[in-house]
Parts: structure tokens; C-alpha cells; sequence
């Protein structure tokens, strides 16, 4: 590890491209973080197959997109390491381990687990390694000593149960893992446009980062209100709003968004214009994002070289673990 700086630990299993929600949840943090400490981002591949296995060509497409989108966002592969999960046999073996010291009961409890095997279907055919997926996390996590982990709020039992397997396994065989802190968005959970309490690609009510303009400009127009203000001079609600909880995390000019929430709550303007607003302050902030993203789509062989690079620098951190791991075991002397 640096002696210079500490080690986070951050990443999403390749579903599609990255959205609103993705950033204000971690993704922001990554880029503010990346220089303060050394860092680590996991593309999930593995964990991805779990409930994507007859059809792996797809997480090998998105694992391409959820590359260019963090060079996009200003990841930079100069400081921080982009991992390709399944290029670091060493989590698969961590994750082996790890499966002994954690219940099926724990596991079926878990309230991240529980609610996507809700939205995914799977509740009635549960596929193993899908069940598994906090235990591969906790691989991960200590796979690359991480100290802190930015994560979204609805990781958060994700990273208990890796405390958890982290602390039992000291307490069997000794001091050999590091328990990780943990670090949440300023925003720690973006509803979806359609006012439900997730922004998810399954629910179709998401923006992406790479949203084209027209694209952006009708889901915007589209997004959920105050669902009792039937007129622009009916005095509306602003708490839980999602145009306006949008304005919160994007619209840098803040006076603009508190004289609009002043005149919502008077009945004094209309949902055309906070929607028209909020689509200024959103190409803003997305029409860079785009152009990045272009650019790195011509160039291919940048895209690989990024991915080779720091998987193979991930793998030397996760070697130095695995062996750590197996000498606590008692299984280092084989040979």
C-alpha cells in the first residue's frame, strides 16, 4: 500500500450507461476523492453475470460503457486504478473463503439484496451467486485493503455485512483484514423522474450522464410534480418534488431555485417554466459530459489500454491480500 495516502474502494456492476442518480450517490465523490487518496474503481463483471448468465456478451458490452462514462466524468486512469473484476482471480478466492463465515438466513435478509431480487423478479428463483453478491462485495473491499468506500445509501446493509465478515474472520484467525469506513453522496439517494423513491434503468425513470439533448429536454418536461396542482396559480408543494429536489442537486444558481420554490409554494409560476429552468441547469452540467464521452468513443485502443493497465495494477494489490488471507488460514505451505 502507499505509505502516503489512503485507499478507496469504489465501483458498479456493468448494467448500461451511468445516470443522475449514479453520481450524486457516489460518483461524485470519486472524482473529488481521486486525488486525496489512491484509488480503486471495480467494474463488477462477475457479479453482473449472476442474474445476466445467458446472456454474458452484454456485461462484456457494458463494461466498455461504464468505462468511457467514468472517463467521461472525470475519472482519471493517470491517479485512479479502473479494475475489471473478473481479470482478479484472487476476489473469486476471497469470495470462497468469505462464504463460510456468513449465513444463508443473513444473506436472505439483507435489505439491498431483498429489494433487487424484487425488481429483477428473482424472488421465487433466486440463482446462487446472485445471493452471494455481499459477500463478493466484501471480497472486493478488502481484496484491495480499501479504507474508505463511497457508496450510495442503498449499499449501506452491503457494506455492514462486510463488516461483519471482516470481523469475524479477525476474530477467528487474527488480525489480517481492515474494516473499511464508508462514505455517503451529499445526496444520498436521487429519486427516479416518475416521483418513485429510485432512480433505476429496470424502471425506465432515469437520466443518463451521456443524455442526448433532445433526449433530456422530454424527460424533463415529462418528470412528476405535485401530483394536486391542477393550476400554474394553485399554490404546490415542494418538499419531496422531484423537479425541485433535481434543482437541489444540479442548479448551481441557488437564488434562482429558492425565488422558484417561494413563487411553487405562492401559485405564482407554472410547471413549464421550474421544468424549463431545470433543463438549462441539466444540459449544463450534462452537454460537457457528452462531448467527453464522444471523443473517447473514437478511440478504442485508449479505452483497452485503460482497462489492461489497471486491472493488471489491481491484481498486484488483490495478490498481496490473498496471500495475507491464506497465511491467517493456514494454507500457505502447500508447497
Amino acid at each position: 500500500m502507499s505509505e502516503e495516502k489512503k485507499r478507496i474502494l469504489t465501483g458498479d456492476r456493468p448494467t448500461g450507461r451511468l445516470h443522475l442518480g449514479h453520481y450524486v450517490g457516489s460518483l461524485a465523490n470519486r472524482v473529488k476523492l481521486q486525488k486525496e487518496y489512491e484509488t480503486f474503481v471495480l467494474i463488477a463483471d462477475l457479479q453482473a453475470i449472476t442474474d445476466n448468465f445467458e446472456n454474458p456478451k452484454k456485461v462484456e458490452e457494458n463494461v466498455r460503457e461504464l468505462v468511457i462514462d467514468y472517463l467521461s466524468i472525470g475519472i482519471d486512469p493517470k491517479i485512479t486504478t479502473i479494475v475489471i473484476q473478473s481479470q482478479v482471480p484472487e476476489l473469486a478466492e476471497l469470495t470462497f473463503y468469505y462464504m463460510n463465515l456468513v449465513n444463508l438466513g443473513r444473506l436472505q435478509r439483507n435489505p439491498t439484496v431483498k429489494a433487487e431480487l424484487k425488481e429483477k423478479g428473482l424472488e421465487k428463483n433466486i440463482p446462487v451467486g446472485f445471493l452471494l453478491y455481499p459477500v463478493s462485495q466484501a471480497a472486493d473491499i478488502t481484496g484491495f485493503d480499501a479504507d474508505l468506500v463511497p457508496v450510495g445509501e442503498d449499499q449501506l446493509p452491503v457494506i455492514e455485512q462486510t463488516t461483519e465478515i471482516v470481523k469475524r474472520f479477525n476474530n477467528l484467525y487474527g488480525k489480517t483484514l481492515k474494516e473499511p469506513d464508508t462514505l455517503v453522496g451529499s445526496f444520498p439517494r436521487l429519486i427516479g423522474t416518475d416521483g418513485k423513491a429510485k432512480m433505476s434503468k429496470s424502471l425506465g425513470n432515469v437520466i443518463e450522464l451521456s443524455e442526448s439533448k433532445e433526449s433530456l429536454r422530454k424527460k424533463v418536461m415529462s418528470m412528476y410534480t405535485d401530483p394536486k396542482r391542477v393550476k400554474a396559480d394553485t399554490p404546490g408543494k415542494v418538499e419531496g418534488n422531484p423537479v425541485f429536489i433535481y434543482h437541489d442537486a444540479f442548479n448551481p444558481n441557488e437564488a434562482e431555485v429558492n425565488t422558484l420554490k417561494e413563487r411553487y409554494k405562492k401559485g405564482q409560476v407554472g410547471d413549464v417554466e421550474v421544468k424549463e429552468k431545470l433543463f438549462i441547469a441539466l444540459e449544463n452540467f450534462i452537454k460537457p459530459i457528452r462531448e467527453k464521452r464522444a471523443k473517447i468513443e473514437k478511440d478504442p485502443a485508449f479505452v483497452d489500454k485503460v482497462m489492461k493497465s489497471g486491472s493488471e495494477k489491481g491484481r498486484e494489490a488483490a495478490i498481496e491480500v490473498t496471500k495475507r488471507v491464506r497465511k491467517s488460514l493456514g494454507i500457505d505451505n502447500y508447497y
